[in-house]
């Protein structure tokens, strides 16, 4: 696992609201690293606000053999997916993207963990990952509390977001805690500029119905919600949630501090 202790003072990451990417470069932007656990997984939603935003997408699936980088200097950043394995497994390429975590790290570069992903950096940087007590899940929509850290990085967060897992982490050492939950209470970490969401703003309509399909015996699990929930409570508040992640991408990204504010672009399904 890595420390943060030989680490210099982080620099300063812009309010996200009040910053976003530069428009009208002739330069083409490197491309945005994008790792997956299954044969069939996609980035989603990310990937579809990523492409909006002008960034290509290298797509690699450690599992089944793919190469990551020793560098991050040909990428604008990298995207962790989530998956039905656990952090805590031991098989090769869990370790793998474990260990490459300390690459981000170590660069301080643009990365972002969803759900496993942002398990394996909690496990990166020491923190455990666990089953929840009373084995309950999050599987449907969840509230989540911004932080003082969260709403002093990023407003307008959504008020529900959807989750789709059994087990949570703790806060690594030295993180800022970005937002809460309830039964998981870690649900948003930060580290510079690496970021860990537990929820999965990733999830596309289509998504939904394969999930909730494929994986129907997580519905009956302690705490999850009701397939009917999920469409329903989606009519509710994916609006918010769609618009979140398309600011917090955009300025994710942001390499020039001064680069003014550009209109809100809605991630597309």
């Amino acid at each position: 696992m890595s420390s943060q202790a030989d680490r210099s003072k982080a620099p300063v990451v812009p309010r996200f609201d009040d910053r976003a990417l530069p428009t009208g470069s002739s330069h083409p932007l490197r491309p945005i690293l994008v790792i997956l656990h299954q044969e069939t997984s996609t980035p989603g939603r990310v990937g579809n606000a990523l492409r909006a935003l002008g960034y290509p997408l290298d797509i690699r699936r450690p599992r089944f053999g793919d190469r990551l980088p020793e560098t991050l200097d040909d990428h604008a950043g990298a995207v962790m997916f989530g998956g039905p394995m656990s952090a805590n497994d031991t098989d090769d390429f869990i370790r793998l993207e474990t260990d490459w975590l300390a690459v981000p790290l170590r660069e301080r570069r643009p990365f972002l963990g969803i759900c496993l992903g942002a398990q394996m950096l909690a496990r990166q940087l020491g923190a455990r990952v666990a089953f929840h007590p009373q084995g309950r899940v999050e599987v449907g929509y969840y509230p989540i509390r911004p932080t003082a850290a969260g709403r002093a990085l990023c407003a307008h967060w959504p008020k529900e977001v959807y989750q789709w897992h059994r087990e949570g982490f703790d806060l690594p050492a030295g993180c800022d805690l970005l937002a809460e939950g309830d039964d998981f209470p870690v649900q948003a970490f930060r580290v510079e500029n690496c970021f860990a969401f537990q929820f999965h703003p990733d999830v596309t309509t289509a998504m939904m119905h394969r999930w909730t399909t494929r994986g129907h015996e997580r519905l009956a699990m302690p705490g999850a919600r009701l397939r009917t929930d999920h469409f329903a409570w989606r009519a509710v508040y994916d609006v918010a949630e769609r618009a979140w992640l398309d600011r917090f991408l955009g300025c994710w990204l942001l390499r020039d501090s001064q680069a003014a504010a550009a209109p809100l672009l809605v991630a597309a399904e």
